[in-house]
């Protein structure tokens, strides 16, 4: 018996191309991020009439465009003109200043690199960008061990362009006060889409991805639903993506309700981190509000003091938001005769389908 001989026929799968479901797509037409894309132009622009550029802070919770609509401003920029190099930085792969010093000279052309040290490669980037003008985009700011390459930049790059992005605001204040005063960037916030632009997204992508009539339309309803609860386009590129697949696996040339619950029941392998990938301190963090489930956050950031935890409270607090993000803990603000608090809740095995 063959494994095949049920399969769908050449031409009767429902997908047309499933790189329009990669999250690092760029469409030609990104919804309800115009003005952030302007900002992006205002701060670079400078630099197209031989100036220096602004600098940007940009911030937001994850799987909300930051980084698409960014290189949406990058694309557009080198259309225009090629006197300005555009340089992107993914400080989670790239996360100290050799790393990053090496990925710009590898993007500026060089070759035969291998043996050079930090501060040669800073020679050659600065006696190429200075010739010219540069937009340095860092993204995933949060994630880098250090932070000399930026005092490099600031001082030795004339004309320049540099904005930050990650998911979290407080990074900023954890930048050396040397940096932060050379810096002096401008504040962009990304406000989460809401769910008709989770919707006009989704379709699109489903357009160029599926073949035409293959979805049912409460299916793809449940998936934005679903996307919408979460507030990250990730889950539900995801969850198009694995409807899909179920859908084929049971050779239907529809996909249905039935294959978007399925689908909902894996999505925690992509949006839900083990609790083992988590770094030391966000372990240590987490196993501390197990044990203090339902308290505030001061009587919380209070135990992990007296059991000789070094971080300062923002950067506690900071620790808070991460494990938020991925769904191991949730917080609830209330209000009291002493003020705002914060409280925190653990949450043991959640699934997408709960929320």
């Amino acid at each position: 018996m063959s494994l095949f001989k049920d399969a769908l026929k050449n031409g009767e799968s429902v997908f047309r191309d499933t790189l329009f479901l990669n999250f690092d797509f760029q469409p030609k037409i990104l919804f309800a991020r115009e003005n952030e894309q302007q900002r992006f132009a205002v701060a670079i622009r400078p630099l197209l009439e031989g100036h220096t550029g602004r600098n940007l802070f940009v911030y937001g919770a994850p799987g909300i465009g930051k980084t698409t609509a960014c290189k949406h401003v990058l694309r557009e920029l080198q259309e225009t003109s090629d006197e300005v190099f555009p340089l992107y930085v993914n400080c989670w792969k790239e996360n100290t200043t050799y790393k990053i010093f090496y990925r710009i000279c590898e993007d500026l052309g060089y070759k035969f690199i291998q043996s050079k040290k930090t501060n040669e490669l800073l020679a050659l980037i600065t006696a190429k960008l200075n010739k010219n003008s540069a937009v340095f985009i860092l993204d995933e700011i949060d994630k880098l061990e250090d932070t000399d390459f930026l005092y490099s930049i600031l001082e030795d790059i004339y004309r320049k362009s540099i904005i930050m992005i990650t998911n979290y605001r407080d990074s900023y204040s954890e930048l050396d006060e040397r940096i932060r005063s050379r810096l002096g960037p401008e504040f962009l916030f990304f406000r989460p889409y809401n769910e008709t632009e989770i919707a006009q997204i989704l379709r699109q992508r489903c357009e160029y991805a599926f073949v035409p009539g293959c979805w049912d339309e409460e299916a793809f309803k449940e998936i934005v639903e679903k996307c919408a609860e979460v507030k990250d386009i990730r889950v539900g590129l995801f969850l198009m993506r694995e409807a899909g697949n179920l859908a084929e696996e049971k050779n239907s040339r529809r996909i249905m309700m039935e294959h978007v619950a399925q689908a909902v029941l894996k999505v925690d392998d992509f949006y839900i981190k083990p609790k083992e990938g988590l770094d030391e301190d966000l372990q240590i963090i987490l196993d501390l509000i197990r044990d203090h489930s339902g308290k505030k956050i001061g009587d919380v950031f209070g135990a992990y003091s007296e059991m000789g935890g070094e971080l300062s409270y923002k950067s506690f607090q900071r620790r808070i938001l991460k494990l938020e993000e991925g769904k191991f803990i949730s917080t609830e603000k209330q209000s009291g005769k002493e003020g705002n608090t914060t409280i925190i809740h653990h949450i043991p095995n959640r699934k997408l389908s709960e929320f």
